[in-house]
């Protein structure tokens, strides 16, 4: 624990601010994940939720370290927003320092006290990220402290890129292209030789014509069929056993602290009835996004925001229909197959002319309309930053659920993803 409370004049109030919480991608040039940016809003855009004592940014580290970092990034490196106001608080002893990078607002501007403060947070460990719209004077002055520097490749035009990007590498500082959102601008940035890429492009990638399914895919996609035909076990498990890997995952599974078994199962019969049908489909729906061949390393980004998104609307048909069991169940589904068109590459109407799903389910894949469509709507401006506020407010009002509310099911559904992809496949 850093004590860094000699910083704290208690004189300093930072103004109330609301704040949402997300996670965006980062990948290498691999498009392996790297870390994440945590969204936050600065807009005062309804009541306040934290003590005039603290910024929204502060709000959301002190909130995420009562819960464990781990919960909303994993084992990435989390890219935190911060102001001025915040890198001269004493909140950083809330945070990891080797995991975490402090990113620094493009407003900042480098007075002594700030450069100061910076030299004090590096000592213990802490990263910078700087913004490269910043004005040429305070980037000169804040670069000597900083890592990364976080370049806009949408709005930047490529001439500038092109004359910046080798003046930033000379100098030894990892490149990360943000707000990359075609095929052309992740190329451009890649020739440049940006280190990071970020951007809706990854979160959410463009629909591949002539994508085929590969072979362990078809099989797990026999093997869902299967179960929601109320198939009998030895059945299931004769399909199972076809495909070697999924045999191994689903022993994997079931020997997870998860799943919970008291003592260890070593036969597939064993494993279908303890993890029983619901849970196996689930297992099933979330197979389909683990490459076969990085089964055991699947960090992919749509693997992970698959399963975040499934379990969020698990959590959020739990949180607004406790009397009605079923309804968090079809809400996972949703999450989980409103990706599929992206996985498959193909449309969404055409898949499901081949997975039979009730009228509620289409609806909300289909045209984002009914109950479930209206959490897929949430979920889905949750992961775009420029959607927060003019998309999130009314969602959540029309759901009648408070930020507050919302902040506590993202990290959940963080952790419950994290969990997913590190242990069980």
């Amino acid at each position: 624990m850093i004590d860094l409370s000699a910083n704290d004049d208690g004189a300093r109030k930072l103004r109330v601010r609301e704040f949402y919480l997300g996670r965006q991608p980062i990948l290498d040039r691999n498009q392996a994940l790297f870390g994440y940016e945590l969204l936050f809003r600065n807009e005062p855009v309804g009541p306040a939720l934290v003590t005039d004592e603290l910024s929204a940014t502060a709000a959301v580290i002190a909130h995420a370290s009562q819960l464990g970092m781990e919960r909303t990034i994993g084992e990435a490196r989390g890219f935190v927003n911060v102001d001025a106001d915040v890198l001269l608080t004493d909140i950083f002893a809330f945070l990891p320092p080797q995991r975490v990078v402090l990113e620094i607002a493009g407003t900042v501007v480098a007075t002594p006290e700030l450069l100061e403060r910076m030299h004090e947070l590096a000592s213990h460990g802490f990263q910078f990220a700087l913004h490269g719209g910043h004005e040429a004077g305070q980037t000169a002055a804040l670069l000597p402290l900083v890592q990364y520097v976080k370049m806009d490749v949408h709005h930047t035009p490529l001439s500038t890129l092109m004359q910046l990007a080798p003046q930033f590498h000379q100098q030894r500082k990892k490149l990360v292209a943000e707000k990359v959102e075609t095929r052309e601008e992740f190329k451009n940035a890649l020739d440049l030789g940006f280190d990071y890429f970020q951007g809706y492009y990854f979160s959410k990638p463009v629909i591949m014509s002539g994508k085929k399914l590969s072979p362990s895919q078809l099989a797990v996609m026999e093997l869902m069929t299967l179960v929601t035909s109320d198939a009998d076990n030895p059945e299931i498990e004769r399909a199972i056993k076809r495909d070697v890997s999924l045999a191994l995952n689903l022993l994997r599974l079931v020997n997870t602290p998860a799943v919970g078994a008291r003592q260890r199962i070593d036969s597939l019969g064993q494993a279908l009835t303890l993890l029983g049908r619901r849970q196996l489909q689930r297992w099933l729906q979330i197979m389909l996004y683990a490459e076969p061949s990085k089964r055991g390393h699947s960090m992919t980004p749509l693997l992970m925001l698959a399963t975040t998104r499934g379990r969020l609307l698990e959590l959020l048909a739990s949180r607004l229909r406790p009397r009605e069991p079923h309804a968090a169940d079809v809400a996972f589904t949703v999450g989980i197959m409103s990706l599929m068109d992206t996985l498959f590459g193909m449309p969404m109407y055409e898949i499901l002319g081949q997975i039979p799903v009730i009228d509620e389910v289409a609806a909300a894949l289909l045209d984002r309309t009914g109950f479930y469509g209206e959490l897929l709507t949430l979920a889905e401006s949750l992961e775009r930053i420029e959607e927060l506020d003019h998309q999130v407010l009314p969602a959540l009002r029309e759901l009648a659920m408070s930020p507050e509310e919302l902040v506590e099911l993202e990290l959940a559904a963080f952790e419950w993803s994290d969990n997913v992809v590190r242990y069980a496949l």
